[in-house]
């Protein structure tokens, strides 16, 4: 297949095209920035961005459309042999010059020398050269071939750069024989004389063997070196220009961080500037904004790192109007520009290189650009093509030359932060004595040793080093005795930093970049004894005091004296370890930036995190929400009625909202308020001045839609009362009042369900005071009157606007009151399919997760196995499936090799009761969890594939094979926050039925507090295990009253910790690593004493989290998770806790991050000092602690004074010591001292809370009801007639019942003899259950 660069296409045959086609012309434009567009993920795209795709298609595939111009021509195999150039030979015959591919004479290929450490092949193109791919063979008909290798990159053979390929990949695949040929496409394709090709590995079973040919075609541009002091104006014809449009394209390499490459300004205060900054390109523009002349800040964008690299980079500007794009290599940004015009207007010119004659307002002094730069274009003009052919538009400031001078700046990397060193001896003593130590380097680590050497007199030392990104000097005498000094505040900022020790006239002075020098004070001359160690330290000769250097060196001076790199090399000059010459192989990790939901990014050499700090999610990308997704998940999990963060869209891009949750009726309501909840009286408005008021609720649009898609049912009041006000016009219908749905249309119903209908609640209720009206205010009496109603028709909530426009005569008048937003129910939850036949599955669209995905689901079977979910792709895939009877297995591959999870469950799965199940993957870890049990946790290698390119369709319930299908139940299907609609979906789809039979499949909540509803043959039990609390459906408080001396401990089996998982697959490239620390607490306690201990989780590494009672009755969490250093403590709560009254406390810790909830008050966040897990957990105490802890004194006294009250419904992650304590008091595992007395002091405060609050909604209901006193009696006749009514149906209903039974009797005494199929056997099996679970006992409460 052939395959074409961008830069194929001719830009001199475009350009006579370009005046009458807008599309050819845009093509040209990325033509000369030497990019590549790739074809863009969102859609619909405009019109005319798909003529520009379309366009740009049909020009690289050669269709026959357009002229195509080839670039995939070999260039190696017509070369010289002294083009190929090689670190050794193992034989004439095998040299450099051998490696032709497909070539069988001499060795049939290059080989080098055994002994070569460092082993390369270099190719010479002879000029600058578009490279598009490369091809490798082993050696001809042997068992020598490179199976993987690295791939350089440089213009002058000096200065080289990695090749990498998507996603950072900097390895390729090379050959598994000797003859097979195996290409790479470069893309995008590199611009480049020299390459070099570097073996990583080969044949185990023979030697390295390379044949290879390169890709491509002649490459040509016109080319300007500015020396830091030159610049090029491009004068314009008249005194200023003006556009609407502009694109600017160049290439530039430089040897600074800084420099500006654009510069124009206009009088009226616009100005184009863009600017190398921290190796970083910035662009300023404003268009038509006179106060920026006066602001000292300047809005920019930025894009790009490392720029100062010494290589060459692509910069696209396109504009129209205020619409931006920034392009620099393969990294766009979008914006809007500043100022109020939509066109530029610059006065006179344009510079390139530099700004030369600074002082014109809103001119800003910056640096000149030092460097080259090619292929400059200014809205389809070749600036350095008019330049070099002197035309009188371009004038030249200071010496411009047209050919780029290679780089004098030859660097090395230090690859391992354990073993790397580089050894160089004092080779020039110093005239005056001492000696001194200057060179530049760049790193992102924090910590690592730059220079150490001994010092004479003996044992002092030298040790230069970052540490804490500080750079920090320290001469060490004799004992612990030592002087040191440090500067700077940042140095691992990826940027190339000046660092000179000098240690004459009896001071050694230490000077960073341009900081004043700080000195450490010396009592004698002191000399070097030994070798000058930089980046870390051979192990006979020094110990690294922290990490060693990862990073790049360059420019080295000892004593002024610069050290020859290749000398080095060459073996010529002192000792090295695993270094890199001639090459800075830093890359910038955080960019892209692969935190989510605005996290920040930082890096270290060889990996990137993330700061959830602040997001409200977690995770090692900030991918997963740290809340639950609506209220109805919240009580599922044991929680009561209060204020919560709810994250309706989860992972997705919405975030949380604060809503509360009212738990005291059977349904479980989420209600958002709004701005205006007060009563609002309206006079004096009419059509042409209405009363208008907007309703800003807590929630944004986006969220508000996201609760109400994903809610059963909602509903707003709308509470109206009028006085010669109406609503509608009595002669011809026209609203002359009206509301705003979520959408911003107009509606005009006052009540119910029925959208399309205007009418008022009397109206559907049949009760309105004139039947001749639909509402109440529309008879328009001097009385008062009522239409008040409930809007429910979802879709149109919540109200956003109300509009009244009947209240300007004389004694009209209105009141109304909106109602919050009140919805119930989560559709998700219980949206279940049932799969009877094993072909059978719902597919559904391909999955968009290249970057991150979790998937969760509960299941049901009684099947030992079956496929769950699958998607393929061309080389990806991902599965989840019920592997046995006891496993669940997460699977998938990006293009590394297959990575397998599995979670195995002491007690079969396949038991007829749902499971829960969470994958989750992201470019830096999986991870899989099954029910409560342990997570399993993977993390990925770094410098591997991230995206997940999945191409096929999503099969649930099967795979693409029609093999290996499950048969079961599947539920609340969510898939990175999307819930999938299984029972819509089942309901067109053979072998699927919608929803799954049984008790335990409604969407009523059997059963609560974290307890597991069990199906029965003949009914459901509750499994309350896992829960704190007990009774049949896990809603009783298990209590417990302690004094002084009493104390219930729980000791752990074997140490508690996250289980870790190994890939089962030999070709994984994860590897495996602890999981994030992670722990669940909630409890319940009344007391008045203060100080008092509640809780104690202890390990056997002396951690401890401990809950106590400080003395004021404050409640403090502390974690010690670092034995050397001073615990956490928090206090989340300020008022007195020692107050007899029942307090909920909830901890929750992922990382760092723990959120804690007192009583009904909002999660709150505090931040850890440290992340560690809690290794091998010994017991949890809750009381008086005995065995004495390394406690802080406050810790220490409130474990001594115990507890003395009531502590209720105690849970830590699975575990519940008081019921464990009530019910198996021989236990080894539970030890109990002192007095412990079963209680119900948490069912009765909760008794008191309820009256409480039923007292306060019963005072609000008389208030309400004296308001409306008029309505008593009818309202009293309703029920009346309802009571009747409801009589006779219960009548009814029991005769009919009565019936139904007989004939259930009758029809059990019937038996089939056989079932004909296992499809039928299971589908039966779906409605029965086995008997055995009817006398399952529950061994916990």
């Amino acid at each position: 297949m052939h395959v074409h660069s961008f830069t194929d296409i001719n830009p001199e045959h475009l350009r006579q095209d370009q005046s009458k086609d807008p599309v050819l012309s845009r093509i040209l434009d990325w033509v000369r920035a030497g990019l590549r567009p790739a074809w863009p993920a969102v859609s619909p795209l405009d019109a005319e961005t798909k003529a520009f795709y379309s366009q740009w298609s049909k020009l690289v595939n050669c269709d026959g459309l357009l002229p195509c111009y080839n670039c995939n021509g070999p260039l190696a195999s017509l070369l010289p042999q002294s083009s190929f150039l090689s670190s050794s030979r193992s034989s004439v015959t095998a040299a450099a010059h051998s490696a032709r591919l497909n070539r069988g004479d001499g060795a049939g290929g290059w080989s080098p020398m055994v002994t070569d450490r460092e082993p390369w092949l270099q190719v010479d193109l002879r000029n600058r050269m578009e490279v598009t791919a490369v091809s490798t063979q082993g050696r001809y008909h042997s068992s020598d071939w490179v199976s993987s290798y690295l791939l350089l990159y440089s213009d002058t053979g000096r200065a080289w750069k990695q090749y990498r390929q998507e996603d950072g990949v900097g390895r390729f695949v090379g050959n598994v024989n000797s003859e097979a040929v195996v290409q790479h496409i470069l893309s995008p394709s590199v611009r480049t004389r020299f390459l070099r090709l570097v073996p990583l590995d080969w044949n185990p079973s023979g030697w390295l063997g390379l044949r290879l040919e390169v890709y491509g075609c002649a490459y040509k541009s016109d080319v300007a070196d500015f020396d830091g002091r030159s610049s090029l104006l491009y004068r314009f014809n008249q005194k200023s220009t003006s556009t609407v449009k502009d694109v600017i394209s160049l290439r530039f390499k430089s040897r600074q961080a800084e420099g500006v490459l654009l510069h124009g300004e206009g009088q009226r205060g616009d100005y184009i500037t863009l600017e190398l900054h921290r190796g970083k390109l910035a662009l300023y523009l404003n268009l038509d904004d006179s106060r920026s002349r006066f602001s000292s800040g300047r809005f920019a964008v930025t894009v790009g790192s490392l720029l100062d690299d010494q290589h060459w980079h692509s910069v696209l500007i396109e504009r129209f109007n205020k619409h931006v794009n920034l392009t620099v290599d393969s990294h766009t940004q979008h914006f809007l520009t500043k100022g109020d015009g939509d066109s530029l207007e610059v006065d006179y010119e344009l510079s390139f290189g530099g700004i030369p004659l600074p002082g014109k307002p809103g001119t800003f002094l910056r640096k000149n650009f030092n460097g080259c730069v090619e292929n400059l274009y200014y809205n389809g003009i070749n600036i350095i093509d008019l330049a070099k052919r002197r035309k009188p538009q371009i004038y030249s400031v200071g010496n411009v030359t047209f050919s780029c001078s290679p780089p004098q700046l030859v660097a090395c990397t230090f690859l391992s932060s354990s073993s790397s060193f580089l050894s160089l001896p004092l080779t020039t003593p110093s005239a005056v004595g001492g000696f001194s130590v200057r060179f530049q380097f760049r790193t992102w680590n924090p910590d690592g040793l730059l220079l150490y050497t001994g010092l004479s007199p003996e044992p002092l030392r030298l040790e230069l080093q970052i540490s804490k990104s500080r750079l920090s000097l320290t001469v060490h005498s004799s004992g612990q005795q030592k002087s040191q000094v440090s500067a700077g505040h940042r140095v691992n900022d990826g940027l190339w930093h000046s660092v000179s020790v000098d240690t004459r006239n009896l001071q050694m002075t230490l000077t960073l970049d341009n900081e004043p020098a700080s000195t450490i004070q010396l009592w004698d001359k002191l000399e070097s004894r030994d070798m000058f160690h930089f980046g870390g330290c051979p192990s006979t000769k020094c110990h690294n005091p922290t990490l060693a250097f990862q990073g790049c060196m360059q420019l080295i001076f000892i004593n002024s004296q610069p050290v020859n790199l290749s000398h080095i090399q060459q073996g010529m000059l002192g000792n090295y370890n695993q270094l890199q010459f001639d090459i800075c192989n830093i890359r910038d990790r955080c960019l892209p930036n692969l935190c989510e939901h605005g996290s920040s990014c930082s890096q270290s050499w060889t990996s990137f995190s993330c700061d959830c700090s602040g997001t409200g999610y977690t995770g090692s990308t900030c991918h997963t929400s740290i809340y639950e997704s609506s209220c109805e998940a919240y009580k599922m999990i044991g929680s009561s009625s209060g204020y919560y963060s709810i994250d309706p869209d989860g992972s997705g891009p919405l975030g949380p909202t604060l809503v509360y949750c009212n738990m005291t009726e059977e349904k479980v309501w989420t209600v958002v308020n709004h701005n205006s909840t007060a009563p609002v009286r309206v006079q004096g408005s009419s059509l042409h001045t209405p009363h208008t008021m907007t309703f800003n609720y807590s929630a944004s649009p986006q969220q508000l839609h996201a609760i109400v898609a994903g809610s059963q049912q909602c509903q707003q009041e709308v509470v109206y009362k009028c006085k010669m006000s109406r609503l509608f016009n009595a002669k011809d219908g026209s609203p002359l009042s009206w509301w705003l749905d979520q959408g911003g249309q107009r509606r005009t119903y006052w009540g119910g369900f029925l959208p399309g209908v205007q009418l008022c609640s009397c109206s559907l209720e049949e009760n309105c005071m004139d039947m001749n009206y639909f509402c109440n205010c529309d008879a328009d009496t001097q009385s008062w009157a009522n239409d008040t109603g409930v809007l429910s028709y979802k879709d149109h909530l919540p109200v956003s606007q109300i509009v009244i426009g009947d209240t300007d005569r004389t004694g009209s008048e209105a009141i109304y009151q909106m109602g919050p937003l009140r919805c119930y129910g989560d559709k998700s939850i219980w949206n279940a399919a049932s799969f009877y036949q094993e072909p059978s599955y719902l597919h559904f669209p391909s999955l968009q997760a290249e970057l991150g995905l979790d998937v969760s689901f509960y299941f049901k079977t009684s099947a030992p196995s079956g496929v769950f979910l699958e998607n393929l792709g061309l080389s990806s895939f991902i599965r989840v499936e019920l592997s046995s009877p006891s496993a669940v297995t997460f699977s998938f591959d990006v293009g590394n090799g297959a990575v397998v999870l599995s979670v195995k469950s002491p007690l079969p799965l396949n038991d007829r009761q749902w499971h829960y199940v969470r994958a989750e993957r992201s470019v830096k870890d999986a991870s899989l969890q099954l029910d409560q049990l342990p997570l399993r946790f993977l993390e990925a290698e770094p410098d591997r594939h991230l995206r997940l390119r999945l191409s096929g369709q999503l099969f649930v319930g099967g795979t693409a094979s029609r093999q290996r299908g499950f048969l079961g139940c599947i539920r609340a299907l969510t898939i990175n926050s999307v819930t999938f609609d299984l029972e819509e979906k089942a309901k067109v789809t053979a072998g699927v039925s919608s929803g799954c039979p049984g008790y335990c499949s409604g969407s009523s909540s059997l059963c609560h507090n974290r307890g597991r509803c069990m199906e029965k043959s003949s009914g459901y039990t509750c499994d309350c295990s896992q829960s704190a609390y007990g009774g049949p459906t896990c809603k009783e408080e298990v209590s417990v009253s302690f004094d002084r001396e009493s104390s219930v401990t729980y000791t752990f089996q074997e140490p508690f910790s996250v289980m870790r998982n190994r890939s089962s697959q030999a070709s994984s490239v994860s590897r495996e690593s602890s999981s994030r620390a992670r722990e669940n607490m909630a409890f319940s306690f009344v007391t008045y004493q203060s100080p008092a201990m509640l809780l104690t989780v202890s390990t056997f590494s002396q951690q401890y989290i401990t809950v106590i009672l400080a003395t004021n009755g404050t409640l403090q969490i502390w974690y010690h998770l670092q034995v050397d250093r001073n615990p956490d403590v928090f206090s989340p709560t300020y008022s007195n806790l020692a107050d007899g009254r029942l307090h909920r406390i909830r901890i929750h810790r992922e990382g760092k991050d723990v959120y804690v909830q007192t009583d009904q008050d909002i999660h709150r966040k505090y931040t850890l000092s440290s992340d560690a897990e809690l290794i091998l957990i010994r017991s949890l105490t809750l009381g008086k602690v005995v065995r004495r802890e390394n406690f802080n004194e406050e810790v220490m006294q409130a474990a001594s004074k115990g507890f003395i009250g009531c502590l209720s419904s105690v849970q830590f992650n699975h575990v519940a010591p008081l019921k464990a304590a009530l019910l198996n008091r021989g236990s080894s595992l539970v030890t109990i001292r002192g007095p412990l007395v079963q209680s119900n002091c948490g069912a009765l405060a909760d008794s008191h809370t309820l009256q409480d609050q039923s007292a306060t909604a019963n005072k609000e209901k008389e208030q309400h009801g004296s308001q409306s006193q008029s309505d008593l009696a009818l309202i009293a006749g309703v029920v009346s007639a309802v009571v009747f009514i409801a009589v006779c149906v219960l009548a009814v209903v029991t005769r009919l019942l009565y019936r139904q039974q007989q004939a259930q009797r009758s029809s059990s005494m019937k038996q089939k003899e056989h079932r004909h199929s296992v499809d039928t056997a299971y589908r039966a099996e779906l409605h029965l259950h086995n008997s055995v679970r009817d006398n399952m006992k529950e061994y916990y409460i």
